[in-house]
This record gives C-alpha cells, sequence and structure tokens, in this order.
C-alpha cells in the first residue's frame, strides 16, 4: 500500500486502519516522509522518538563493529567524526559538475548557489577547524561513501588533519559492509564527541544524526552555515583573506552547537524533535526519564541485551 507523501494522521485512522482491519496487517511502501512531521499531538510526537530512539536497533553484527571503533578511537582520546556528503548526488542537487579538481557550473545555475554547496564541503572543513581552534593533532573519523574527486580531492584536507580514520581501520565482516557499513558510520557518529555534517540539504543520515545526538544530551555539533561562510570563501577565493579566521570564527559562534533551540520551518522534525521528545530528570513514568550521561554505555548495554536473548534462544 502506498501512502500519500506527508499523510495526515487522520489518512492513517482511517484509510489504513480499514486495510489493517480487512487484511489483518498491511505493508506500506515507500514509507519515508509517509507521515506529516508537524502534528498537533504531542504524545503522538513522542512515540516518533521512542520508535526512531528507543525501539529500532541496528543488528549485533553493525553495533559490535561500532562500539570496536568507537573504543579503539577513544583508546587516544577524545575524536569528532565529519559527514562527507560531498558527491556526485549532492553536486547534481546544488547544480554544480566536476571538471579536473575544480568545481564548475551547468548552464543556468547561479554562482553563489554553488559556492554556497562547495563552502560546505569538506576542503572547507578544513578551513572551519582551525578557526576554530583545531589543529592537525585532532583526531577525525571520516563518513562517507564515494567522496566526489576521490583521494586527489582528499589530499588538501589531509595535509591539515592527518590523523584520519574511517571504517577501514578495523577489519569488518562481509555482513557490515555496504549499506551495512553506513550504518556503522551512522552509530560512531552518533557516539563522537563532536559531529560535523558537511551538507544538510536531502542527506537524511546527517539529518538523523543530527537529531540523535540532540535527543542524546544536546551532544555537541558544529554545522557550517553555508549561506553565512559562501561569501567568506569567495572573497578568499578573490585574494581577499584578511581577517578570514576571524571572520569565520564570528560566524561559527552563531550557531546552536547542539544546544536545544525552537523548530523553525524548514527545519525537520527528525533533525530537532525539541520540545516534543525531551525527557525529565525527574520523570515519573520510565519512558519519560533522560538517558545516561554516557552514551556509549547505550550501545554497549543494547548490544549486550541482544546477545543475552540470542543465548537464551540458544538454549
Amino acid at each position: 500500500m502506498r501512502p500519500p507523501r506527508d499523510a495526515s494522521v487522520t489518512w492513517y485512522k482511517t484509510t489504513a486502519l480499514e486495510k489493517i482491519r480487512e487484511y489483518g496487517a498491511i505493508y506500506l511502501t515507500p514509507f519515508s516522509h509517509r507521515l506529516a512531521e508537524e502534528i498537533d499531538d504531542p504524545e503522538l510526537q513522542r512515540l516518533r522518538c521512542r520508535v526512531n530512539y528507543h525501539a529500532l536497533r541496528f543488528k549485533p553484527d553493525i553495533m559490535k563493529t561500532s562500539s570496536d571503533i568507537v573504543n579503539k578511537l577513544r583508546s587516544e582520546g577524545h575524536f569528532m567524526s565529519v559527514h562527507l556528503q560531498f558527491d556526485l548526488d549532492m553536486l547534481a542537487y546544488a547544480g554544480c559538475r566536476k571538471v579536473s579538481t575544480l568545481i564548475t557550473l551547468d548552464v543556468g545555475t547561479n554562482l553563489a548557489q554553488c559556492l554556497v554547496g562547495y563552502a560546505s564541503a569538506y576542503f572547507q572543513v578544513g578551513l572551519v577547524l582551525p578557526a576554530m581552534g583545531f589543529d592537525n593533532s585532532t583526531r577525525i573519523y571520516l563518513a562517507s561513501g564515494n567522496p566526489f574527486g576521490g583521494k586527489d580531492f582528499m589530499e588538501p584536507f589531509k595535509a591539515m588533519f592527518p590523523r584520519i580514520e574511517n571504517r577501514s581501520m578495523i577489519r569488518m565482516e562481509k555482513s557490515a559492509r555496504g549499506l551495512a557499513g553506513s550504518a556503522v558510520d551512522y552509530m560512531v557518529c552518533l557516539l563522537s564527541d563532536i559531529f560535523i555534517p558537511t551538507h544538510d540539504g536531502p542527506s537524511s543520515f546527517a539529518n538523523n544524526v543530527l537529531g540523535h545526538r540532540l535527543y542524546n544530551g544536546f551532544q555537541s555539533t558544529i554545522t557550517p552555515n553555508r549561506e553565512a561562510l559562501a561569501p567568506i570563501f569567495m572573497d578568499r577565493e578573490e585574494g581577499k583573506a584578511s581577517g578570514f579566521e576571524e571572520r569565520v570564527r564570528q560566524v561559527m559562534l552563531n550557531t546552536q552547537f547542539g544546544a536545544p533551540h525552537e523548530r523553525i520551518h524548514p527545519e525537520s522534525f527528525y533533525t530537532n524533535s525539541w520540545p516534543e521528545c525531551f525527557c525529565q530528570t525527574k520523570a515519573r513514568n520510565h519512558a519519560d526519564q533522560c538517558p545516561p550521561d554516557n552514551v556509549n554505555y547505550v550501545l554497549e548495554s543494547q548490544f549486550q541485551d541482544k546477545e543475552d536473548i540470542e543465548v537464551e534462544a540458544n538454549n
């Protein structure tokens, strides 16, 4: 059964429910964005968060691989994760195309539009981080598929921040590759000390990580304001680099850094479920309790719970 995009609660309580009563169960496809984000019912919004952040869990092999990577990274101190959503799909979305290692324009594309997308690419992240006080000793985990430009385009970023890792840092089972590898990236990004998305357009990965980190206790995020950074990078490209770091710093100081803030359209509910889904420090109901401060404990306990269930089943 195909639900309409952004369907109302009424549609599920009438059309969908009628089919459930008729057949006993229904299969909804596709399911992305099939329920309106803004619902005037706080309890239904909280139910969304209970499903997204409590009921849904990755398979044990994904959880174990994620845990191994996080533990290995933490054994050497704090680390940040960077999501490199700068591939051909993103370029098409921004209206840009590749010529050699440069970003150019398709016919009819506005220059500022292209540079706004370019300003949040990983090379620009490499320029933003020093302006915020991060040096080349910073440990970075890269979550990405096939980044635009490949290794050649990554070289300037790696020159600035040589302590770069990705999920290949440990040997992965075949079952933890491909799409499952993205799940591993998701968990490592969720548990990193700082998370940086390089593109906040159609990427559900970055949006969901941002929302999950917010829900897990306002974990630190650095979200580059592409619109505000674009003119600064444009000036730099034109040789006007005076005061570059200070200008970048002033822009970045106006970001939320993962703190609670009012959700304003077009920000997604999945990126920011404040205030509907947030916990109570002195909750009467277990469902309203806050998660533990050590979020890594959540991953470990979920993995352990799954192992215990499997052991009981085998016995």
